[in-house]
């Protein structure tokens, strides 16, 4: 009868093993990198937080300051944002209502972000872009959201010159329709990952 005993503990014992063997080949591992459903709620957050700042900045104006910060004498002779460095892209958010948003809401939680501006190119075939901001290279689980501003023929760049009289090379984007009141319509693109 000992012997019966021995036998089935020993059988039980390497079921045992075996069955956890297979579960630990099975397991992945969990790191801080991996995708989680913590990570998803972050990622979640910041995209709500994204969409609010942009929202809330072009209810109250900053959003379309900000596409009109240009100056359009820059060193270079091509214009650049006002106050960029040479690169012609701020490092954080730019001198004025739109980059305090950005550096009140993202920055202070150390989310990085760039921000670009997208209009309709001069022949109609497409697309072009002014970067603002570059942060860096965005992460894997970056988030983006987007806000149209119109600019129409009166409205000022940051010395006090009207789009409509500008020439044509002075502003990044050109006039859509010359005909129009309306100048154009840019797109603000806000990229935010965590640092």
């Amino acid at each position: 009868m000992r012997g019966q005993a021995h036998t089935v503990e020993a059988f039980v014992a390497a079921v045992l093993v075996v069955s956890g063997l297979v579960f630990a080949t099975q397991a992945a591992a969990v790191t801080p990198l991996s995708a989680s459903t913590s990570n998803q709620h972050i990622e979640n957050q910041q995209q709500a937080t994204v969409e609010g700042l942009l929202a809330a900045s072009a209810d109250n104006g900053n959003l379309t300051e900000a596409v009109l910060y240009w100056n359009a004498s820059a060193d270079d002779g091509d214009g650049a944002f006002a106050g960029a460095p040479e690169s012609g892209t701020y490092a954080t958010g730019p001198q004025n209502g739109f980059g305090a948003d950005l550096n009140g809401t993202l920055s202070s939680r150390q989310i990085a972000f760039n921000v670009v501006v997208r209009y309709p190119d001069g022949d109609d075939t497409g697309t072009d872009t002014e970067p603002m901001v570059r942060m860096g290279e965005p992460s894997d689980n970056a988030v983006s959201a987007t806000r149209t501003v119109g600019l129409y023929d009166e409205s000022k760049i940051k010395n006090g010159t009207s789009l409509g009289d500008l020439d044509d090379d002075e502003f990044y984007a050109p006039d859509a329709n010359p005909d129009s009141q309306l100048y154009t319509v840019v797109e603000v693109e806000v990229i935010a990952w965590r640092k």
